[in-house]
């Protein structure tokens, strides 16, 4: 959804969007899986002696894939959500243990008995994790599989993590592809990404007479509205979406979210705003309308120039 307003020397875009996965049927004949199958993921072998039964998600992404795929049935605990499930997926959805709604903890996961922990970022899980170490998984004969996304930034002092190159969306056909081999449903997996593709292709089609002058900035959120508010860096999923529809970036952090002043921002001048939203609440500023009231009556934001 889309929607703009403006205040005195600016126009702003205010886009909420949901991060909802969908695909449309057709019929593919990929190969089997033959068992035992080992996966490269994040640097390491995960092998699967058959397709697993139990998986518990950490993170919504990781988890949609998984309903995209027909496996609701498989995941028996979910966690670390960000926003409403979409329509497609509610009703599976119901019947799925929440785990927590934002960062579960280690025991909470392995009281569900996963026999695979599919997780959306290193922050969580991994070198640093706030949730457990691939090797505290590992110790349970637990596999965990993170989404490649993710395993392209430098994790290794924990936190959002930072990026060496641009992110590229063949890493979420791999994610897709990779989970779709582990479970045997390779043809639900090349319906998926081919579903992908053509709203990757319509979209560019959308805006292909759009000015080619626009710039932006994303705000994701602020722990605190008297802070520095996060926003995309230069290379994350954000950045490459503005960067496939021909507009420009203004923030130069390598750092997935930075947190950058608001009189950096200005000076910058970017013609739109986006501002994200998560129905989660973890912070005030997850709220859009939050953002839009104070974009309005803060005095650097609401007198920049145009």
């Amino acid at each position: 959804m889309y929607a703009d307003f403006t205040l005195p020397h600016k126009k702003y875009l205010l886009a909420v969007a949901g991060a909802a996965l969908l695909f449309t049927s057709g019929l593919t004949h990929a190969a089997k899986t033959v068992y035992p199958l080992t996966i490269k993921n994040c640097g390491r072998d995960i092998t699967f002696n058959k397709a697993p039964e139990r998986v518990a998600t950490v993170g919504q992404n990781s988890t949609e894939i998984l309903y995209s795929l027909g496996l609701a049935e498989r995941v028996v605990g979910t966690s670390l959500w960000f926003g409403p499930v979409p329509d497609a997926y509610k009703a599976a959805n119901e019947k799925v243990a929440v785990i927590a709604q934002n960062i579960p903890s280690f025991e909470g996961i392995i009281a569900k008995k996963p026999d695979l922990v599919a997780s959306q970022f290193e922050w969580q899980i991994g070198p640093a994790g706030t949730v457990a170490s691939y090797e505290q998984f590992s110790e349970l004969n637990v596999p965990v599989y993170t989404a490649p996304a993710d395993c392209a930034k430098d994790n290794e002092d924990g936190g959002d993590g930072v990026r060496k190159g641009m992110f590229d969306i063949a890493m979420v056909y791999q994610e897709v592809s990779d989970l779709a081999k582990i479970f045997d449903v390779q043809d639900k997996g090349d319906e998926l990404i081919a579903s992908l593709k053509a709203r990757e292709a319509a979209a560019k089609d959308k805006i292909a007479g759009m000015d080619k002058n626009v710039s932006a900035v994303f705000w994701f959120s602020s722990a605190d509205l008297q802070l520095d508010p996060y926003v995309a860096g230069k290379f994350g999923p954000a950045a490459w979406i503005a960067q496939t529809l021909g507009v420009k970036n203004v923030i130069d952090s390598a750092e997935e979210w930075p947190t950058v002043g608001w009189e950096t921002i200005a000076k910058a001048s970017p013609s739109v705003i986006v501002l994200g939203e998560m129905s989660r609440r973890r912070f005030p500023a997850d709220d859009w309308q939050v953002k839009l009231e104070y974009l309005k009556s803060d005095p650097v934001t609401n007198s920049s120039p145009p």
